[in-house]
């Protein structure tokens, strides 16, 4: 899958953070996140805090913190959002297109993005 990042089991990120080249997160990843790949968060994994996805998300894991609301966790996904039986959302997922599979737990709202747009509750980490 070309993923050349990697938040390990049992590691925690914070912070205001761009990857290159996609990202696999096993572990737990917050804050202000920009991801130029695929992000791949893993049975396990957790992401939480402003995230933007320049490429598909596939979502094994958690998205959002179990006790949080949808305003804490907010994820942009500038291709295909794919939700696995495993994975749980919380957060608010936007996305271009959405695929759910049987037993995905989305527990925040969601939407599909519009061709060319942009959610502008979310901005760029290079601009802060």
């Amino acid at each position: 899958m070309n993923v050349v990042n990697r938040v390990a089991t049992g590691s925690r990120v914070n912070g205001n953070l761009q990857f290159e080249g996609g990202l696999l997160v096993q572990g737990e990843l917050s804050g202000q996140i920009q991801v130029n790949g695929r992000l791949i968060v893993w049975k396990g994994g957790m992401v939480r805090g402003n995230i933007r996805v320049n490429g598909d998300l596939y979502l094994f894991g958690q998205l959002g913190a179990d006790e949080g609301t949808a305003s804490d966790t907010q994820l942009e996904c500038h291709g295909m959002a794919y939700v696995a039986q495993t994975g749980t959302s919380t957060g608010t997922l936007m996305a271009k297109r959405l695929q759910l599979y049987e037993g995905a737990d989305l527990r925040g709202p969601f939407r599909t993005l519009k061709l060319g747009g942009s959610v502008p509750v979310l901005h760029d980490v290079q601009s802060q």
